[in-house]
């Protein structure tokens, strides 16, 4: 009986299960009244489906959220996986194929990302956290780091730049104010304790008004090494490898314009908008880079073969010049003219659905406030609440707008429109 109520999961979970049912029983029953036998089936049955949804798993993105951090940022595309796939079994990782001798997992796709950043040197570790605080501890511990007020900031996660810092080994220095920081507040604060500049990138938030940063190339004038946080990790500004620079990306920093204003080290994320797996890249002169590298927290904080596999893919993606094939880009310029017509042919086949104007996001703490113009598909319904939590059985994550139920397309791969349509029939059909 308890195979047919999940056959997916295993027998020891399912037995479980069962017993959980059974002692929720026992706990309710008083005198001659309790639960019947076919409520404790039902109880299991339900504890069984809560572990089957708790599983990691595909699900359709319908929020238009480009990189929902929650639903796994970037999505990969084939040549990601398949690299993946080819990795998982035995792998030159760190072997010389050539030498015949023990090398470095930072030869392959690390070494492909610098080439892309137009730096000399890099490596990739396991995210954007983990290169700040092995940048900072390899670079500047027991030493001075000058750091504006104003990107002293915090992301999801609790990480914060000073306790990031702290936590490094590094001495944080405040210069200027929230709102406004010049040159020569960070040079009034270099001494001989004073191992590196670092500048922060404001992806998550941004401060309008009367305000005033200090930009790369000013800060490269300065006598010591400007460390750079990029963020979301935008390789290029001028984004080379699309057909034309959307124009939502205005004031994201750029990795290789940061690297060709005089950066020592740049760090960014390697999925938001990179386009790849959750990752750390670390690039910039080779002699820093090489001591990143030899430092002891770069083992703990290394990226497995998988990760470096999926990387190294995005990384020749770029350098092929048409970053076009990776998902997150490929969504991002598909044009509203063809969301509509995909919507449209949805709603031509679901009585009650309409096709709506919507606004998606890049997300993933990148580019806040920036919209993307998109089009999606909507259904009135009695119960959004109700209605999107049977969106999620079928596991696909909606919107609830205004007592309407909302997938937005943009972030929906064209192979799951059907499924989209499937879904919300079924909701017409119980209303």
């Amino acid at each position: 009986m308890l195979a047919a109520l999940a056959p997916g999961l295993p027998h020891g979970v399912q037995v479980r299960c069962a017993r959980e049912a059974i002692d929720a029983a026992r706990a309710q029953a008083g005198g001659d009244s309790g639960p019947t036998v076919e409520q404790v089936i039902a109880d299991a049955r339900d504890r069984l489906a809560a572990i089957e949804r708790s599983l990691l798993g595909p699900v359709v993105n319908a929020t238009g959220v480009l990189l929902h951090t929650n639903l796994g940022r970037a999505p990969l595309g084939d040549e990601a996986l398949a690299a993946i796939a080819t990795a998982a079994g035995y792998s030159n990782l760190e072997f010389e194929l050539g030498a015949g001798h023990r090398g470095s997992r930072h030869e392959h796709a690390g070494r492909l990302l610098a080439l892309a950043a137009g730096a000399e040197a890099g490596i990739v570790v396991n995210n954007n956290a983990s290169a700040v605080l092995l940048t900072l501890a390899a670079l500047a511990r027991d030493t001075d780091v000058v750091v504006s007020r104003g990107e002293l900031v915090e992301i999801g996660g609790s990480f914060r730049v000073p306790d990031i810092m702290r936590e490094a080994g590094a001495r944080l220095v405040e210069v200027g104010t929230t709102n406004r920081t010049r040159r020569a507040d960070y040079e009034a604060a270099i001494t001989s304790n004073t191992a590196a500049v670092l500048k922060v990138h404001a992806s998550n938030y941004r401060m309008v008004g009367f305000v005033e940063a200090t930009p790369v190339h000013e800060l490269t004038t300065l006598p010591r090494p400007v460390i750079v946080d990029a963020g979301s990790g935008l390789l290029d500004d001028t984004t080379p490898w699309l057909p034309h620079r959307p124009s939502w990306l205005r004031d994201e920093l750029g990795v290789r314009q940061c690297i060709d204003a005089g950066a020592a080290i740049v760090m960014f994320s390697g999925d938001k908008l990179l386009g790849g797996p959750q990752a750390g890249v670390i690039v910039g002169r080779a002699e820093l880079v090489a001591r990143v590298t030899r430092h002891p927290l770069a083992r703990v904080v290394r990226a497995d073969k998988m990760t470096l596999a999926a990387m190294q893919s995005v990384a020749l993606t770029y350098l092929s010049g048409d970053a076009t094939s990776l998902p997150l880009w490929r969504m991002a310029i598909t044009p509203v003219d063809v969301l509509r017509a995909r919507a449209e042919r949805i709603a031509s086949t679901v009585e009650g659905v309409k096709v709506c104007d919507t606004a998606a996001t890049p997300g993933g703490g990148s580019l806040p406030g920036r919209d993307l113009p998109s089009i999606g598909v909507a259904l009135d319904v009695d119960d959004a609440n109700r209605a999107l939590a049977r969106l999620r059985d079928a596991r696909i994550v909606a919107m609830a707008r205004e007592g309407r139920v909302v997938c937005d397309l943009r972030t929906v791969d064209p192979g799951d429109d059907d499924r989209i349509g499937s879904a919300l029939r079924a909701l017409t059909e119980t209303t």
